[in-house]
């Protein structure tokens, strides 16, 4: 327990350091010309700030279009401006949707960011190509390689190429950042940040962040560090463990027979966890504009969790841990 506290008490600390300072706030919310934006954080050592909520482009693309289009433009009038996509959402269908309602109108008023899941130059070429034509825009604020799934899988991308069609992208303009996803094994994050340690190449990290990470082959406690020394940006997922933090969502017509922690924490605490951790920004799935509503307004009453709070959420799911559950989408220990 002693250790975890050390841990949290040190990521908290680091929070603050992304965080922007309070004068920023003096007058009230920051404002564009299109009303209120929720509260920004520094992107690691981009000098860009985003929003701490950011949408998921994954429910973008299987939701039904109006949908999809309600979506967007409810997180657009809740102040959201971080937005996230990747070209096998759908496959397409995301980022074409993004492409409709979100760039011909807003593209200056949002970080849009997409990624690939290329395992070779000329097909991470080809995916830059199609995304760019898909999401209707000649640039993209971020572009990731995604999903890395093991340290072997990391190898062979370096090997065929692949940062280096995202490098160019970069130096061309068409990309102003770079990074890279994975959701299944920590190590994979590891290898990627050895191989790119000696460079800063890399501008953002996207992984999962949550309560119930903290307790087994943890992305917070084995990549998270190194990320703040470097000064690179958490950009968070699964907060929620895909859904699996609760048995049912009523709302959202949704059960699963393998939940995590039922009923444990609530959706709003698990959330205030996430965002008082290091992270950038929060990217949160929602196939229904009224899902997106409500992590808005969970994100304008955040306050930052204390010390014995975040510790009591993190105990209050250890039996779990201990008992073996694991988030499906992890690879198991070896």
């Amino acid at each position: 327990m002693t250790d975890r506290r050390e841990f949290l008490k040190t990521m908290a600390a680091m929070t603050a350091a992304i965080s922007l300072p309070s004068t920023l706030y003096a007058n009230g919310p920051q404002r564009d010309k299109l009303g209120e934006i929720l509260p920004l954080r520094k992107l690691g050592n981009t000098g860009v700030n985003i929003t701490m909520l950011g949408v998921g482009g994954y429910h973008i693309g299987w939701t039904t279009e109006r949908n999809a289009q309600e979506v967007i433009e409810a997180a657009l009038e809740g102040g959201i401006r971080f937005f996230d996509t990747a070209e096998q959402y759908g496959p397409g269908t995301s980022e074409e949707r993004y492409g409709k309602y979100l760039t011909p109108k807003y593209r200056e008023l949002v970080f849009l960011m997409t990624k690939t899941l290329g395992r070779t130059a000329k097909e991470t070429q080809q995916h830059l190509d199609d995304s760019l034509r898909r999401l209707n825009t000649d640039y993209l604020d971020l572009w990731q390689m995604h999903s890395l799934t093991t340290p072997e899988d990391v190898n062979s991308r370096m090997q065929e190429k692949v940062l280096d069609v995202l490098i160019r992208a970069k130096e061309s303009g068409k990309v102003k950042h770079i990074g890279f996803t994975g959701h299944q094994n920590p190590f994979a994050h590891k290898r990627m940040l050895e191989l790119t340690r000696d460079t800063n190449l890399i501008d953002t990290v996207q992984m999962p962040v949550n309560v119930l990470d903290q307790s087994y082959f943890s992305f917070t406690q084995n990549v998270m560090p190194e990320l703040m020394e470097r000064n690179i940006g958490v950009l968070a997922m699964k907060t929620l463990a895909d859904g699996r933090f609760f048995a049912t969502k009523e709302r959202a017509n949704w059960h699963t027979d393998d939940p995590v922690i039922p009923n444990y924490i609530s959706m709003e605490e698990a959330l205030h966890f996430v965002w008082s951790l290091p992270v950038s920004t929060l990217i949160t799935g929602a196939e229904k504009a009224d899902y997106i509503r409500d992590k808005v307004k969970m994100a304008k009453s955040f306050i930052k969790l204390s010390e014995d709070e975040r510790l009591a959420l993190v105990e209050k799911v250890k039996d779990k841990a201990l008992a073996g559950t694991i988030e499906y989408f992890k690879q198991k220990p070896a």
